[in-house]
C-alpha cells in the first residue's frame, strides 16, 4: 500500500538560511510518526510546507497520491490534512461550541447542513475530546489543558486523514501529558495518521511507532523510538558533542 505522506526532496530557505535541505520522507496510513529535533532544526518549516503555510522552493508534498505542493492550505485541509498549533488561538468572544461550528460550516460541510446538525455533530467531537461540559463556556474562561484539547476538537472538525499534532503537550503538568495522549491514542485508534511534534521526549517516545530527528534542516536519523534515543547523533543534536 502507497504512504498516505510522501516528502520528496523538500528544500526551504528564508534569505540566505536553508531551514530545510532536501528533505525527503513518507508516513503510513495509519501510523503514529514522530519528528523530533532540537530548536531551530526544521521542523516547524517542515510541518509548515506539508499543511500549505509555507511553499517549499524545491521538492514535492504528496497526499494521498496527489502532488498538493502547489495547492494553498484550505484545499490541503479539505483534502484531510489539519494541523493544531502550539499556542492556541481560539475566538475568545465564541463558546467552545461556536469555535468548533465555524470549521464545520465552512470546512466539512461547506453549508451544506442546517445548524441544528452542525452543532450535534460538534459536541460529538468535543465529547471525544472530554470537554462536552465546557460546549457552552466563553473559550477565554478555558484552562491551558482545555484550550490544547479544544485546540485538537477544532482540528478533528476538518474531518483529517492527516493529523499534525504540534506541541500539543508543551507546558502541561504530568497528567495533563496524559489526558492529551490518551486523545491521540483514541484517535489513531479510529484511523486517523498522526504526525506528532514533540519536545516531551519521554511522551513522543511512547505515543510513535517510529521517528525522525532533524537538525539544521537535514534528516540526521530515523528509526524505532529504542533506536533513536541510544543514536549517537541525536545525544549530540540535542545536548552537543
Amino acid at each position: 500500500m502507497s504512504p498516505l505522506l510522501q516528502i520528496k526532496g523538500v528544500s526551504k530557505s528564508f534569505g540566505g538560511f536553508a531551514a530545510l535541505s532536501a528533505v525527503s520522507l513518507d508516513v503510513a496510513r495509519g501510523e503514529r510518526f514522530g519528528l523530533i529535533g532540537p530548536n531551530g532544526s526544521g521542523k516547524t518549516t517542515l510541518i509548515n510546507c506539508v499543511s500549505g503555510s509555507a511553499r517549499n522552493e524545491q521538492g514535492a508534498i504528496v497526499f494521498d497520491g496527489e502532488d498538493v505542493t502547489r495547492l494553498p492550505a484550505y484545499q490541503r485541509t479539505r483534502r484531510g490534512i489539519a494541523r493544531s498549533f502550539q499556542i492556541p488561538r481560539p475566538f475568545r468572544s465564541m463558546t467552545v461550541l461556536e469555535n468548533l461550528v465555524v470549521p464545520l460550516e465552512y470546512v466539512a460541510h461547506r453549508g451544506s447542513l442546517h445548524t441544528g446538525e452542525v452543532e450535534k455533530e460538534a459536541l460529538e467531537i468535543l465529547e471525544k475530546i472530554g470537554l462536552a461540559g465546557k460546549a457552552q463556556a466563553s473559550s477565554s474562561k478555558l484552562s491551558q489543558v482545555e484550550l490544547r484539547k479544544l485546540e485538537l476538537a477544532r482540528a478533528m472538525a476538518a474531518r483529517p486523514r492527516l493529523l499534525i499534532s504540534d506541541e500539543a503537550m508543551a507546558g502541561l503538568s504530568g497528567s495533563e501529558v496524559e489526558e492529551v495522549l490518551k486523545i491521540l491514542f483514541e484517535l489513531n485508534e479510529t484511523g486517523i495518521t498522526i504526525i506528532m511534534i514533540e519536545h516531551i521526549m519521554q511522551a513522543v517516545m511512547r505515543f510513535s511507532q517510529r521517528v525522525v530527528c532533524l537538525d539544521a534542516g537535514r534528516i540526521i536519523c530515523e528509526g524505532t523510538p529504542a533506536s533513536i534515543v541510544k543514536d549517537p547523533q541525536v545525544r549530540n543534536a540535542y545536548l552537543g558533542a
